[in-house]
């Protein structure tokens, strides 16, 4: 057992778990390296709450600073820490919270060259990306490996959430994207760009709400306790709508 584990303090951090996980189920959180893109409000509230759940090692990607739009809802941020890197605030924070958890930092933007390097030996990825074209690079580098790919995105009052495996219909495939089944040439990728919102509008509450879920589905993969929302069902909120939440199945057309 790693020195980082000895005594108390660790169990006794997640001692509310117990009665809900059992020991055995928290020593796979514990052991476990999840892989995070993004520092921002989606990834913010992942972060935070995996360290909370005892996870055993972060890495975290984000290659921006923080600038005072992010304060409304990227709950790292502060109007002390702007202009710092997003990836390096958030270690520190976190590394205060659960002196336990270790972090590594990635103060890069993700592309499909440092994507291998970044992901390494993580047991999942989790999307907390604001464009498409990362969120692809991320989703196919996972299939390659063989694990998990815990999709989040957030647009005004709206979010979803949905796991992709190796067993289920691809990122690509379920959004109907021009680069499924295609190689990823600049042409695709342009293509993908045009398909990302600049400065979509959001209120403070959605991300963070996303990347809690986002949380506790890798809990539940990691755990393997309860019905992971596996592709092609998603989680789709609407926090002004009349029926806030639903599971809803995604037509998927199988790519060739």
């Amino acid at each position: 057992m790693p020195r980082r584990y000895e005594g108390m303090a660790y169990w006794e951090m997640v001692s509310r778990h117990m009665g809900l996980l059992s020991k055995v189920d928290q020593v796979k959180l514990r052991d476990s390296t999840v892989t995070v893109i993004g520092c921002g409000g989606i990834g913010g509230a992942v972060i935070e709450m995996l360290a909370r759940m005892g996870i055993g090692g972060l890495r975290i990607v984000d290659g921006d600073v923080f600038d005072i739009s992010n304060i409304n809802r990227q709950i790292m941020s502060s109007f002390h820490d702007l202009k710092l890197p997003k990836s390096e605030v958030t270690a520190e924070r976190i590394r205060k919270i659960n002196p336990f958890v270790e972090v590594e930092v990635f103060n890069e933007i993700f592309t499909w060259d440092n994507a291998d390097g970044i992901i390494g030996e993580s047991d999942l990825v989790v999307d907390a990306l604001d464009n498409i074209t990362g969120r692809v690079i991320a989703s196919r580098k996972s299939r390659e490996r063989g694990i998990p790919f815990i999709h989040g995105a957030v647009h005004g009052s709206r979010g979803q959430v949905t796991v992709f495996t190796v067993n289920s219909p691809s990122y690509e495939e379920m959004f109907r994207l021009p680069s499924a089944g295609c190689k990823l040439t600049d042409e695709v990728i342009r293509k993908l760009d045009g398909l990302s919102s600049d400065t979509p509008p959001v209120l403070g509450p959605l991300p963070n709400l996303t990347g809690c879920i986002q949380s506790f589905e890798a809990l539940k993969i990691l755990t393997e306790r309860g019905r992971v929302i596996e592709a092609p069902r998603m989680l789709n909120f609407d926090l002004m709508g009349e029926e806030p939440f639903r599971v809803i199945e995604v037509p998927v057309a199988k790519t060739i």
